[in-house]
């Protein structure tokens, strides 16, 4: 192979084209364990997360289908789009900050597709059809009895839990309540429903079952983003060549001036996506960790130092400096925090009413008597809360009077919308000019929940 021809190809695809089949060694270590435990709690907090409610409400909802999001059991309308939209873009650059800083570390231990793929379905191929050397030899065998039941029950195991995984996904959209339903209902009231449910387990069945890593090397933009996001500061796992090179098979008692990597190709052999870490920062690495806890299995057994495979940046390679927390990551990380600060301050502060006041159009101001102007209002209101809200209009700032027109109040039930007519009277006294500026507070009982602006039209002075 030429000198970095690896950066002109994809290791699972061959010279014609052809998907080359990954078949990755079962990881073994402290790293490997850490993330055990990691997916666990995740899992934990995956599938029990639509069971969960607070305040009456599911703790997560994305209901893009009516336009209902509930985070932390706050609920969110399409009149708070612009909050939605300035945490999407603050949430944007968090991740490009992130990753400037530490890399690809989500992908290896938070990301769902590497979770999932590494933490449970391949457990579950390693636990009936055995490590990456058994299931080659079971893949080239005949069909014969065992092998239809390993590979049937593999496959009908992994079907399963993508329709698990699909109807707790589909939980978070329309609710538990709303999936139950469909569940526990006569099939022939929600044949869409379950037809929706059995094509998204097909998906998940199909991505977790054959395309696997293609999903990180092929779909994934995320990758594509390193190439202008990271630098030679940024951590990543990276092989330390610096001790390793040159590269030689180890020999007990020789005397030689190889580096410490042995070329065993054990850090090869456990990638999940086929690539060979010791050709540097590369595309397909979504940093799992493996390939470090199988280089200080055999760096230990050589009696060699440990961590030739680690997190470190290029520089620090480089340099032959270990990784400590440097000006530009603290920089980094106080933009993280800032970022999350102003995203959490975002939704603690939304108010638990919004609405619009739009003044009637095609009429101008009303008389009454010599020395007043009215005009009239429509008021629409929306309760962000679980409980019924009765509203009293007041203006903020003008020497006036509100007259609601059927009730005293407006009473706006919870997670609904209400809407009144309003008449706002104001003295000929306090109009100064042809439009002017009005603030009309809302309360509940004496408690303010927010207030809204409009203009007042007068006569021409």
């Amino acid at each position: 192979m030429e000198e970095e021809s690896f950066r002109d190809s994809l290791a699972t695809v061959d010279k014609q084209g052809k998907r080359s089949w990954i078949y990755s060694q079962k990881p073994k270590g402290k790293l490997y364990n850490a993330r055990s435990v990691l997916s666990f709690l995740y899992f934990l907090a995956f599938f029990a997360g639509p069971f969960i409610k607070m305040n009456g409400r599911p703790l997560f909802l994305f209901n893009v289908i009516d336009g209902r999001f509930i985070l932390f059991g706050a609920i969110f309308w399409p009149q708070d789009f612009f909050i939605f939209g300035l945490a999407m873009v603050a949430f944007i650059l968090f991740i490009v900050v992130f990753t400037m800083a530490f890399g690809r570390l989500f992908c290896g231990w938070a990301c769902p597709q590497t979770i999932f793929m590494e933490m449970l379905f391949r457990k579950i191929e390693y636990w009936i059809e055995g490590d990456a050397s058994a299931q080659k030899l079971l893949n080239k065998a005949p069909w014969n009895t065992d092998k239809i039941v390993r590979k049937t029950s593999k496959h009908i195991l992994f079907y399963l839990l993508s329709f698990l995984i699909a109807n707790t996904f589909l939980a978070y959209i329309i609710g538990i309540d709303s999936l139950l339903g469909i569940i526990t209902g006569p099939v022939t009231e929600h044949t869409g429903g379950l037809a929706s449910m059995i094509v998204f387990a097909g998906v998940f069945y199909g991505v977790f079952a054959f395309f696997r890593e293609q999903v990180c090397t092929v779909v994934c933009p995320y990758g594509r983003l390193q190439g202008v996001l990271l630098d030679r500061d940024s951590v990543v796992v990276a092989y330390d060549y610096t001790r390793g090179e040159p590269r030689g098979h180890f020999k007990k008692n020789a005397d030689n001036n190889l580096g410490d990597c042995i070329d065993c190709h054990q850090c090869v052999k456990v990638c999940p996506t086929g690539i060979d870490i010791r050709n540097g920062t590369q595309l397909e690495c979504v940093n799992c960790t493996a390939c470090i806890d199988a280089c200080n299995f055999m760096m230990e057994k050589t009696g060699r130092p440990l961590h030739l495979i680690r997190y470190a940046s290029e520089n620090g390679i480089a340099n032959k400096q270990p990784l400590h927390f440097t000006t530009r990551l603290k920089v980094y990380s106080s933009i993280l925090v800032i970022l999350l600060t102003a995203i959490t301050w975002m939704l603690a502060s939304r108010k638990p009413v919004s609405g619009t006041i739009i003044r009637t159009a095609g009429m101008l101001y009303q008389e009454r008597g010599a020395d007043s102007i009215s005009n009239l209002y429509r008021i629409k209101l929306v309760n962000k809360t679980t409980s019924d809200i009765p509203l009293r209009l007041q203006l903020e700032d003008a020497a006036g009077k509100i007259e609601l027109l059927g009730h005293q109040q407006i009473q706006v039930k919870g997670e609904q919308q209400g809407e009144g007519i309003f008449f706002v009277v104001l003295p000929r006294t306090a109009i100064k000019k042809r439009k002017t500026a009005l603030h009309i507070t809302l309360y509940a009982g004496d408690k303010k929940t927010g207030t809204l602006s409009t203009t007042f039209l007068g006569p021409a002075q």
